[in-house]
């Protein structure tokens, strides 16, 4: 990529996650880019959908919490790895209101610029799980489709305004249910 194109490419990215952040996932790629300093056009050359630019902000996130979920399985007891990486699954989303409705449409959608990076993610914490219950502290009834379901339910729940006090102690609740050694 010429100098100039990949200047351009990462002033977007930086403004995009700033615009995101202060207007969710929904903010106007135009506004992205007369923020930016660049024409429309030259946002959508470098990414030619919204979720193409959701997926380029979040990919190191995404590969971040999955990496982290790796170390997690080889440090961490079974179930403390569980909720490590339920908590970090929903501080990984807090940045971007609106982000985890765009996640799990993602892992429906095969041709989603986002979803190879969402299956990764939800395989990470499947593993945590299929562990916990290996181990016998997690509930059987569940598996990594029913956990990627909860965690994105935290992480919207945190993301509703007025809610947000209620989110740490439904995640106590969440995680009790999951896991049979916890108690809220």
């Amino acid at each position: 990529m010429r100098a100039d194109a990949q200047a351009n490419h990462d002033r977007l990215l930086a403004v995009a996650g700033a615009v995101i952040t202060e207007q969710g996932v929904d903010a106007s790629m135009r506004d992205i880019a007369r923020r930016a300093g660049v024409g429309l056009a030259t946002l959508l050359r470098h990414f030619p959908t919204r979720e193409a630019l959701l997926e380029a902000l979040l990919r190191t996130s995404f590969d971040e919490l999955t990496a982290r979920a790796a170390e997690v399985e080889t440090t961490s007891s079974p179930q403390d790895a569980v909720m490590l990486w339920l908590r970090d699954f929903v501080a990984c989303t807090k940045n971007f209101r609106g982000v985890v409705t765009a996640m799990v449409k993602a892992i429906e959608d095969p041709e989603s610029a986002l979803h190879t990076s969402c299956v990764t993610m939800r395989a990470a914490g499947t593993r945590l799980l299929t562990r916990a219950q290996g181990a016998g502290v997690a509930r059987t009834d569940i598996d990594g489709a029913d956990l990627f379901a909860l965690a994105s339910s935290l992480a919207w729940l945190g993301d509703q305004p007025g809610l947000e006090a209620r989110a740490e102690h439904l995640f106590g609740v969440v995680v009790s249910a999951i896991l049979t050694d916890r108690a809220v």
